[in-house]
């Protein structure tokens, strides 16, 4: 488990606010995710999580605020500059390309190592051939890794949910992003599914992938997160390590409610 160092601090906000219609999604959100641990961003249902995450990765421009990612600061950034720095993301409704092939869709998380010379890709360079080989080849392995090589030839829209998901997850991570940020990955799966989505994500977390987790499984916050921050109505009221968290009144009044402290 990473250190709490300042060089550690790979993304920081402060004062993050963004208002839709005068009201306000976010309100002077501080947040920080160190190097090498998992971030769980927890709340109640219209707390700000996915305009927070929104927000990082440019989809959203925040009214003001700061957000420093590995010492680039990211406002005013278009997504794809953001996601060219290091940053993927999974969604909260699936945004698979249903048509094409698993393999396929998996390598369009690799897009962005691709390259863009028209002249290169019109000759087939060599050394086009040889990066595409080795694109292939790393999509073959993270399908490998997240159970879906016997899938690889499916077109993704014939995938159970279940699948979709994990579908997902692997494209957010076959880039090797520095990086991750997951958009309620469990949600709609049904306990058997939740438990191998949850043995993959502690995977990436052993292997050191730095992710920020949106997510109401609190079985999952709890045993794949390294530290745990709040929001309700836009607001920041707690952060801290996942046992701590649990146990706060504020949390437990605005998000926990009816679970046990003890549980």
């Amino acid at each position: 488990m990473a250190t709490a160092t300042s060089n550690q601090m790979f993304l920081r906000t402060s004062g993050l606010t963004k208002h839709f219609g005068g009201l306000p999604a976010l309100h002077e959100v501080g947040f920080s995710a160190r190097k090498g641990e998992v971030t769980a961003l927890i709340g109640p249902n219209g707390a700000g999580k996915t305009t927070f995450i929104n927000c990082l990765t440019g989809v959203l421009r925040p009214d003001r605020g700061s957000m420093v990612f590995d010492g680039r600061e990211l406002s005013g950034l278009p997504p794809h500059r953001i996601a060219r720095l290091g940053i993927s993301r999974t969604f909260q409704n699936l945004r698979l390309f249903s048509g094409i092939s698993v393999l396929d869709n998996v390598l369009c998380g690799l897009s962005a190592k691709a390259g863009d010379s028209f002249l290169e890709a019109f000759i087939r360079t060599p050394s086009l051939r040889h990066r595409e080989r080795r694109l292939w080849l790393t999509a073959l392995e993270a399908l490998d890794t997240f159970g879906l090589s016997a899938k690889a030839d499916w077109p993704a829209g014939a995938l159970s949910y279940g699948d979709k998901k994990r579908l997902e997850l692997a494209r957010a991570f076959v880039s090797g992003p520095k990086l991750v940020l997951l958009d309620e990955p469990v949600a709609g799966l049904n306990p058997d599914e939740t438990e191998r989505v949850g043995a993959l994500i502690r995977q990436m977390r052993r292997g050191g992938t730095t992710m920020i987790l949106v997510e109401h499984d609190m079985d999952l916050v709890m045993s794949a997160s390294d530290r745990v921050v709040v929001l309700d109505g836009g607001r920041r009221i707690a952060e801290g390590p996942p046992d701590d968290v649990r146990r706060n009144p504020l949390v437990l009044e605005a998000y926990l409610g009816k679970i046990s402290v003890t549980a």
